[in-house]
């Protein structure tokens, strides 16, 4: 199963338009290491995509 994660990055590592705008801080949606979507300028904003990631790969088990 795949490992979905929110990572954060600051300072330089944040988007250059990003900074641009004042924002220090930014985070990505990454699944198994690779960053999948993002930045986003919350971690709220993140966390719902990583949710809906989440729901993605969990495996969904019918019974028949």
């Amino acid at each position: 199963m795949s490992k979905v994660h929110v990572m954060s990055m600051v300072g330089s590592a944040v988007p250059a338009p990003l900074r641009a705008d004042g924002l220090l801080a930014c985070w990505y949606v990454v699944i198994d290491g690779v960053p999948v979507s993002g930045p986003f300028t919350s971690r709220a904003a993140a966390q719902v995509k990583a949710t809906s990631e989440t729901d993605k790969t969990t495996p969904h088990w019918t019974r028949h």
